[in-house]
């Protein structure tokens, strides 16, 4: 319900000011804007950074999506336009990096726009998923080396740990070098 209920004002508020079509960066900066300073999103929309979420249909905010078009029709998700942005980001870049905690769609995105620009130059992967399985979630670093998606030369390195344990640990050390 509370998903819904906001969701479904924020899209309203937007399409009031004629706002007929939105990709995922610009539906995660309008949900930034109104959420508090202990969201990412916030901390995102504030540093005018674009977060693109590939599978937003796969979820409670891209049912609200498909439940606001029911209502406005001519209301589009634009997933071209987050292409053109990425690519945009990809194409300028002189290194790239990548930070992927767990796998699936945000890590296949990650990795198949590098390889456009010959991979990614830094990655780091966080995920307690296996490589037996033949997963992408599970897919070590040297995966991505051999389709051209990280580089060669790459710096690099996979931890397999759960995310909610560890990410305070990195966090601390990071503040930590930083104040240093």
């Amino acid at each position: 319900p509370l998903i819904e209920e906001k969701m479904q004002a924020f899209l309203e508020e937007e399409y009031q000011n004629g706002v007929k079509e939105m990709t995922t960066a610009e539906i995660c900066k309008m949900i930034g804007k109104h959420l508090g300073e202990d969201s990412f999103l916030y901390w995102a929309y504030k540093n005018d950074i674009s977060v693109v979420v590939p599978g937003i249909m796969d979820g409670a905010v891209g049912s609200q999506i498909w439940l606001f078009t029911q209502k406005h029709n001519d209301f589009k998700l634009n997933m071209a336009g987050d292409a053109d942005l990425l690519s945009g980001y990809i194409f300028k870049a002189e290194k790239s990096g990548a930070f992927m905690i767990g796998g699936g769609i945000s890590k296949h995105h990650t990795l198949w726009w590098n390889q456009y620009r010959e991979g990614l130059d830094y990655a780091f992967y966080i995920t307690t998923a296996q490589e037996f399985d033949g997963s992408l979630s599970g897919a070590l670093v040297r995966e991505a080396i051999s389709w051209g998606k990280v580089t060669q030369k790459a710096k690099q390195s996979t931890l397999h740990a759960e995310v909610t344990t560890i990410l305070p640990f990195i966090y601390a050390a990071l503040v930590s070098k930083l104040q240093n």
